[in-house]
């Protein structure tokens, strides 16, 4: 489950260490659930090309 949060905050062009919002009591899960939602960037970004421009 970490990992594939970490793979979806990295599509969005993030860094992983934004999971540990979720840490913060009552907004930090929200804050995270709403970053988790948020479309890829189009394109390839730092962490590698964009899965949805694979297909």
């Amino acid at each position: 489950m970490l990992a594939v949060s970490v793979r979806r905050l990295h599509d969005t062009g993030r860094s992983g260490r934004r999971m540990l919002i979720a840490l913060i009591p009552v907004v930090g899960p929200v804050i995270h659930l709403v970053g988790m939602t948020v479309d890829s960037a189009t394109g390839a970004n730092e962490y590698g090309p964009s899965p949805k421009a694979a297909g």
